[in-house]
């Protein structure tokens, strides 16, 4: 059976523009006109769902969606480091930072390793296959970047150490077609332009 996994990253926020780990900050209005004005581009699906985060929901809820909370695509656990700014982290806790950056199993902030959010994300993305009872099945979700990203490493077996070197902008579009074993990528579609601020 083939599935087809359409990944939608959410909207840009104060804490993406802040360069903030996740936390879970909802959209601001800018994010959710971009949203609204993307809705039409978005594919039909048999499933959609969303990360448990204040901005999967805005953003699905922005982009018309009827999808409900998954908590196997929540956003990466960033333990005591959520919420603040990667340049107070790094000037704090240099070392920690470093040994998060290079090292996959490390987890210095005491939330989950990049081996972990990775294992995670391959784990879900193994358990549609059975979810579609023999037939196609299309799945559209709303999900961190960090999620996409883990998604892609696992998909593609790739080395946990790619996920740092995979980009995933606001508001777009990655798929997956496939099955367990045998993905193939589609990167990054930008939804259509929002309009002018």
């Amino acid at each position: 059976m083939t599935v087809q996994v359409m990944l939608i990253s959410p909207a840009l926020n104060a804490a993406l523009r802040e360069a903030r780990f996740d936390g879970d900050a909802p959209l601001d209005a800018a994010g959710a006109r971009r949203c609204r004005a993307a809705a039409a581009a978005v594919p039909a699906a048999d499933r959609q769902l969303r990360g448990p985060s204040e901005r999967c929901a805005g953003t699905a809820d922005a982009l018309g969606l009827r999808a409900g909370p998954e908590p196997a695509v929540r956003g990466w656990d960033m333990g005591r480091w959520s919420g603040r700014r990667l340049a107070a982290v790094g000037a704090e806790e240099p070392e920690a930072v470093s040994a998060w950056l290079t090292d996959p199993s490390a987890a210095p902030h005491g939330g989950e390793s990049l081996l972990e959010l990775c294992s995670r994300a391959g784990r879900w993305l193994e358990t549609l296959e059975s979810a579609g009872g023999g037939a196609g099945l299309r799945v559209l979700g709303v999900v961190e970047p960090a999620v996409v990203r883990a998604v892609i490493v696992g998909a593609l077996a790739l080395p946990p150490e790619a996920f740092w070197r995979l980009d995933v902008a606001p508001l777009t579009l990655t798929g997956l077609s496939g099955r367990s074993g045998r993905w193939n990528l589609r990167c990054g579609q930008p939804l259509p332009p929002a309009p002018a601020d």
